[in-house]
């Protein structure tokens, strides 16, 4: 299934039962982004990660004045620039870890995850309706090979082709000029969706239990 129809179906197939359990979660009641709880969670991690955090709060206040389509290679463009890719294990000693993006500029590295998490919350953060944002999990293939990896697709309005902001190519690109990607699943702070059929499978709070602890850090930082 391509990454286009593959959106199509999660919208006329998306599970209420996915919905309200992770809308149930008190950790994914959303508040407003903070800069100025931004910059003191940065301050709090050392003069290192306020200048970069001061960087992107900039960043977040120029490309909130600019189209929507500006604001995704804005931001695109700053993190991957500033965070370099890196396995969990090698960054953090554990075989998966869902990074907030103060920390992952405090390590200036990152996986794929990391870098869909920074991207998703700084949008938002700069006026980009979550509505329009997606984490989605998909295969990728590299090198004859068939990868976990995970991309922000954006979605300019219901029934548009999403663009894909991804660390391994460094253009927002439509979804149809990007083949090598097989979306498996897409969430964000409003709900979870699978491409194909009604019923989920297994507990989606457990299978996204990183998620809601990554809500809980980024709210604290002042992202949400």
């Amino acid at each position: 299934m391509s990454i286009p129809t593959f959106f199509a179906t999660c919208r006329s197939a998306t599970s209420r039962w996915w919905l309200a359990a992770l809308m149930g979660c008190p950790l994914l009641v959303l508040a407003a982004y903070d800069a100025g709880r931004v910059m003191e969670a940065a301050a709090l991690r050392g003069p290192r990660v306020a200048e970069q955090a001061l960087a992107l709060v900039q960043q977040i206040e120029s490309s909130g004045t600019q189209e929507e389509l500006q604001r995704l290679k804005d931001i695109n463009d700053f993190f991957n620039r500033r965070v370099n890719f890196r396995e969990d294990a090698a960054t953090w000693g554990l075989a998966d870890y869902w990074a907030s993006p103060l920390e992952s500029l405090e390590r200036r590295a990152g996986d794929c995850e990391d870098y869909a998490i920074a991207k998703y919350f700084s949008l938002a953060a700069a006026g980009v309706p979550t509505a329009r944002l997606r984490m989605v999990y998909v295969r990728a293939r590299m090198q004859g090979q068939s990868l976990a990896h995970m991309v922000l697709a954006y979605h300019a309005e219901p029934g548009a082709e999403p663009l894909i902001l991804d660390n391994l190519r460094p253009e927002v690109l439509p979804a149809s000029q990007r083949p090598d990607l097989t979306p498996v699943f897409s969430f964000n702070t409003e709900g979870l969706w699978q491409g194909v059929g009604q019923v989920a499978a297994g507990d989606p709070l457990a299978r996204l239990s990183l998620w809601r602890d990554l809500v809980a850090k980024v709210r604290a930082e002042g992202f949400l």
